[in-house]
């Protein structure tokens, strides 16, 4: 068989997707100053930034800018479902106690498919276990963009915030965890520890309704 019989090897499946980069998320970093320049007198060094920021394996498509929010649309080249089975598999590990090597698959799952939600999430709790805060907050941040919502999130932002002297960023995350669940005690203990009351929760009505008679 000549070598121009031979059957061409598989191409690695191309995805879309969009992502939203916060300005509080990035308060004093390189993407952060992309929220200060104009984007009608200076899309060029606006678009530079992001395409800084995303890295090598996040083609940017198209990017919207607004006064706290940039809407971005990628393109990646990856394989989700062995992705997934690697996910899955760390999963086992960490339960197991083998978080490093847990540590180390999630990694794997986030070359194979850059848009892995769970692997992000997870990624950036382990390493928060471990005290890494600045890689934490960095996976964190990119997990938030992918979609990821909830507490459990926000008061692990909060955390890497505070860890890393970025005390008023904590506390923004830490309240925006309140406005989702009021009487989180992990969440007001946190806001405490930073010197900052958060509002009682509102107590519930002991009265009790009565029907018709």
């Amino acid at each position: 068989m000549s070598a121009s019989d031979r059957p061409a090897p598989p191409r690695t499946p191309r995805t879309r997707r969009s992502l939203v980069i916060r300005r509080l998320d990035h308060v004093g970093d390189a993407v952060g100053l992309a929220f200060l320049e104009s984007p009608e007198t200076n899309g060029d060094a606006v678009l530079a930034r992001i395409r800084e920021y995303l890295g090598d394996k996040l083609k940017l498509i198209k990017a919207e800018v607004s006064h706290d929010e940039i809407t971005v649309e990628v393109e990646s080249r990856g394989w989700t479902e062995e992705a997934a089975r690697l996910v899955a598999a760390a999963r086992d590990l960490y339960a197991k106690g083998v978080k490093r090597g847990a540590l180390s698959m999630y990694r794997d799952a986030l070359d194979l498919d850059p848009f892995n939600a769970e692997a992000t999430l997870q990624l950036g709790l382990t390493l928060v276990e471990q005290h890494k805060f600045a890689e934490a907050f960095a996976v964190l941040k990119r997990t938030r963009e992918l979609g990821v919502q909830g507490v459990e999130l926000l008061n692990a932002l909060g955390r890497c915030a505070a860890a890393l002297g970025r005390a008023a960023a904590g506390i923004a995350y830490y309240e925006e965890a309140l406005k989702i669940e009021p009487r989180n005690f992990v969440t007001r203990r946190a806001l405490s520890a930073l010197g900052h009351k958060s509002t009682p929760p509102a107590k519930e009505s002991g009265a009790v309704r009565r029907g018709p008679d």
